[in-house]
């Protein structure tokens, strides 16, 4: 039976910074002592609070929803924990990717310092664990695949976790979730200055970390060849003593290494790679997500009914419950602890627009308000999904590809920074209804070709039929950003990059759309029309391969339209679909030949009122 680890942190109940419920998935209304507002973002309902502070519901100005934790008060009176704090944020502002938690927001500076990221409603993996049992090996494969390329991100950016374990892996209809880098660690070097103890987790430890000896991205690896055999036979290889034991156990796999003669086979054959003493000797996260999607018998992306049916219909419920904040019970007391004008910082409320987002549920990771953080290095392109997400049997599973072993440190030992990527419970893309609008406006009828957008109350006209080449990355491995507030295209964050993280409304792999804001398709081409199109008519948030041939397929004439990351309104008209009909038979097949679109945008600055 699966027993979830225990932090060698005493009373570490923040869960890594991520307040999970596993008794209940609602959300708690407002009480009196907790603020209404934090630095503009309006609060609608306590996800939780945990030992570092209370995590909070809100949204941008795009609507996009947010867990807000603020810290609490000890610990933003202590300068040692101010500056981990603002180390942590800004390392995490740089992390970016698939099955990433991105930081939107922060304030570093202010009476009590705060977090913003996205929210995912999702299961933390020891809890589903504890709740559920052992996932099929097949589940076990596509998690940990999963995982291994959020960790290409991670790694990226010269950031290493150092404290993978269940609980920092969040299990949601769209796929897991790695969670928590940098501010438990914060608030944990805090609590433990005096002792002299280490930070981390002994039962997910490496040797290396386990001895006190440089840890590089290797750490991560070995903690995650852990994490599988756990979650797919509820045992640990080196047993099921204390945490500190079993530490003391890790350490010395050098000169004894774990017995794995009792995990199935191709489980086993992972196991050996991830767990060997030599860091060197560990595969790298890319191989090993690549191993892994071979293994599990399907697309590493594709995760419609990926869980077993209790656990999705679990999840399932937290996600709907997410998307009703629940009211007040009772107004705020005035000059109380805790009231928005004890948290806000010094900064100036953003002014809202004069389109007020309605509750509108969220298909997409949220556009950041602010920071700017980094661009996967590694984005595989997903093939053509097998269905079933069962037990591996041996046609499945089978004995995958030798991993390739490392031949070199992917980052310098000198390079041990931490982050926070998380900390976050957070709406997962397409994921999701959304809520009735309050715009009573008309619904036109689809535009005549060459139609003008007039300008109407309440917005005021940016541009007009501004054109935008949306072509395909030129890498398998690469990916294009899309600022519709310029508008511009470019191609692969990482070198050279000119689109900021947090300006980017949409990104397009060889195989796959992500819509970061949400895109609703609209039937009119005013201002109003556009904005109910934006909030009551909502995409999914990523379209996979042969779903741009169906319902939601974009096509030539479709009318996008979405609150950018600025809070600007934007129309996008696809004048163009462009196909290759050699891509047909290379990797973007699944998009039968489509290398890009051509269109035209429109935008909208909101006018106060």
């Amino acid at each position: 039976m699966y027993t979830p680890v225990c932090s060698i942190v005493p009373n570490n109940d923040h869960r890594g910074g991520a307040v999970t419920r596993a008794e209940d998935s609602l959300l708690d209304p407002l009480g009196p002592e907790d603020p209404q507002e934090i630095s503009g973002y309006r609060l609608l309902a306590k996800v939780g609070e945990g030992g570092m502070g209370a995590v909070y519901l809100s949204r941008t100005r795009g609507n996009q929803p947010v867990a807000l934790k603020v810290i609490r008060r000890e610990f933003a009176q202590d300068s040692d924990f101010r500056a981990r704090f603002e180390r942590e944020v800004l390392a995490a502002s740089r992390v970016s990717g698939y099955h990433i938690v991105p930081v939107l927001d922060h304030d570093v500076d202010g009476k009590q310092p705060w977090i913003a990221t996205s929210y995912i409603p999702g299961l933390a993996l020891d809890d589903a664990l504890s709740r559920f049992g052992p996932l099929p090996l097949a589940v076990t494969f596509q998690l940990i695949g999963c995982t291994a390329q959020a960790l290409s991100a991670v790694h990226a950016a010269s950031v290493i976790h150092r404290d993978l374990k269940p609980s920092n892996i969040l299990l949601s209809s769209n796929g897991p979730w790695v969670i928590d880098f940098g501010i438990a660690r914060a608030t944990d070097a805090t609590q433990l200055t005096q002792t002299g103890g280490f930070i981390g987790t002994p039962q997910y430890m490496s040797p290396e970390h386990a001895l006190g000896k440089t840890v590089t991205p290797a750490t991560d690896i070995f903690a995650l060849g852990l994490i599988a055999a756990v979650v797919a036979t509820g045992r640990h290889p080196y047993g099921d003593g204390a945490g500190i034991s079993i530490a003391a156990t890790i350490a010395n796999t050098d000169q004894r290494p774990p017995d794995l003669s009792g995990y199935p086979q191709p489980l086993r054959e992972m196991l050996a790679g991830c767990l060997t003493a030599d860091p060197l000797q560990r595969p790298e996260p890319g191989a090993l997500a690549n191993w892994c999607e071979q293994a599990s018998g399907r697309a590493r992306r594709d995760f419609s009914s990926w869980l077993p049916a209790p656990l999705t219909k679990e999840i399932t419920g937290r996600e709907q419950a997410s998307r009703r904040p629940p009211q007040a019970s009772s107004p705020p007391v005035v000059g109380a602890p805790g009231t928005a004008a004890d948290h806000a910082p010094a900064r100036p409320a953003a002014a809202p627009p004069a389109y007020a987002p309605t509750q509108a549920s969220a298909e997409a990771p949220p556009a950041a308000p602010t920071p700017a953080y980094a661009a996967p290095t590694q984005a595989t392109a997903p093939t053509t999904p097998t269905p079933g997400s069962g037990p591996a049997d041996s046609k499945t599973a089978g004995s995958g590809p030798s991993f390739r072993r490392r031949r070199r440190l992917m980052i310098g030992g000198a390079v041990v920074a931490t982050a926070v990527a998380g900390m976050v419970i957070a709406m997962a893309p397409g994921s999701g209804d959304s809520a009735t609008t309050k715009s009573k406006d008309r619904v036109g009828s689809a535009p005549s070709p060459g139609a003008k957008a007039p300008a109407q109350a309440g917005y005021r006209p940016a541009f007009e039929g501004k054109p935008i080449s949306l072509r395909y990355p030129s890498t398998s491995a690469g990916f294009t950003s899309v600022d519709l507030d310029v508008p511009a295209q470019d191609e692969n964050g990482g070198q050279g990059r000119q689109i900021a993280g947090q300006d980017t409304e949409l990104r397009q792999w060889p195989t796959e759309i992500q819509f970061r804001t949400t895109f609703g398709k609209s039937l009119g081409v005013t201002p109003q029309e556009c904005s109910h199109a934006a909030k009551s008519k909502p995409m999914p948030g990523n379209l996979v391969g042969a779903q741009l041939g169906g319902a939601d397929a974009i096509s030539q004439g479709d009318l996008l339209c979405t609150v950018t990351s600025k809070g600007n309104l934007a129309l996008l008209k696809i004048t163009d679909v462009v196909k290759d009909r050699d891509a047909a038979s290379r990797e973007g097949g699944a998009w039968g030949g489509i290398t890009g679109y051509a269109g035209e945008v429109t935008l909208w600055k909101p006018v106060a009122e």
